[in-house]
């Protein structure tokens, strides 16, 4: 394969990560002729019981009201995918609200909400496989439909002090460097989000195993998403990491299955200020840098041109052979 790519009519190592791009997906796929079929991106949807204490800036209600706009299709996800041909498939992981039964949604709801993790843990033992498996049947269903490039996304209030709280538990850094602005909290709420989410790191101070910090301080959203990673890696699909907090589902889905890892196209590195921290943890490169950090696997849909020009170039561009052009000296 690394012989394919520098017998093409350019300079070896010229095209830069679209190289390795197609390298990883050719490596994925064991062939030196590899398709991307049916490209997916599932957004998962889920409240969080801290969201009572003002760990947001945003009401919860938010929550719902954006997967509405989901399902209107006009939500960034929405534009991006159908710019792009890519399918878009919306989860209610735990939302605090009841869709219309003909709303075209997943219904994957395990309870209106977590906990709150300032006095319980967000979930419980059940409810977490619940979600493991919630999320291996959404992968399941979209393998069946031909799909092997998947891309990650998250919809809920309150899910970047989640993802927080689990990369300061299982990666063992302080939480106040783990805290970012969310959805863009002013310098009040985001000292008041850093002193909750100290507090919940006070009741559980120790190292964690990342599915131990999941289950205290996680998403059901995260949770499935988790799950619906490490499904798709036993598909042989593509996986397509957001931002912050479907990187924080992959954290754990790496530390279940370390074999994941060759599985993953990381998006883009995040504005939300412990993405890079994550990204630096688990030795990962981002593929863009666009200074975003909306979520909703905006990261994943923006991506995905680049990577079909990657599979592109490996199968159609002629090579120094086929276009009797001299190729290195030596």
């Amino acid at each position: 394969m690394r012989r394919r790519i520098d017998q093409k009519t350019k300079p070896p190592g010229s095209l830069g990560i679209l190289e390795d791009i197609a390298f990883q997906i050719a490596s994925i796929q064991n062939t030196l002729e590899p398709v991307l079929t049916a490209p997916a991106i599932v957004v998962f949807a889920g409240d969080h019981g801290a969201t009572s204490a003002g760990i947001s800036s945003y009401p919860k209600e938010v929550t719902h009201q954006m997967v509405l706009n989901f399902l209107a299709g006009g939500a960034a996800i929405n534009v991006f995918c159908s710019t792009n041909g890519i399918d878009l498939s919306v989860v209610d992981s735990g939302v605090d609200f009841e869709f219309p039964a003909e709303a075209a949604l997943v219904d994957a709801k395990i309870a209106r909400s977590t906990r709150n993790y300032l006095e319980e843990p967000a979930m419980t033992g059940e409810q977490l496989q619940d979600c493991l498996e919630a999320g291996d049947r959404v992968v399941a269903e979209l393998d069946r439909g031909g799909t092997n490039i998947v891309g990650f996304g998250d919809m809920g209030i309150g899910n970047t002090a989640s993802a927080s709280l689990i990369l300061s538990a299982v990666c063992g850094i302080g939480i106040e460097r783990c805290t970012g602005r969310g959805a863009g909290a002013d310098e009040a709420q985001l000292a008041r989000k850093t002193a909750l989410l100290a507090q919940a790191r006070a009741r559980h101070p120790g190292p964690m195993s990342a599915l131990g910090a999941l289950e205290t301080f996680g998403g059901f959203e995260i949770a499935q998403m988790t799950g619906a990673m490490l499904a798709a890696h036993r598909r042989n699909m593509v996986v397509l990491v957001d931002g912050f907090i479907s990187t924080a589902a992959w954290l754990v889905a790496r530390a279940v299955e370390p074999s994941i890892s060759s599985h993953a196209l990381f998006s883009h590195l995040s504005d939300e200020r412990g993405h890079r921290l994550m990204l630096e943890y688990l030795g990962a490169r981002p593929i863009l840098r666009l200074s975003m950090r909306l979520g909703e696997g905006t990261g994943c849909a923006m991506v995905y041109p680049l990577i079909r020009c990657a599979v592109a170039f490996l199968n159609e561009m002629a090579s120094f052979d086929s276009a009797g052009v001299s190729g290195p000296a030596g």
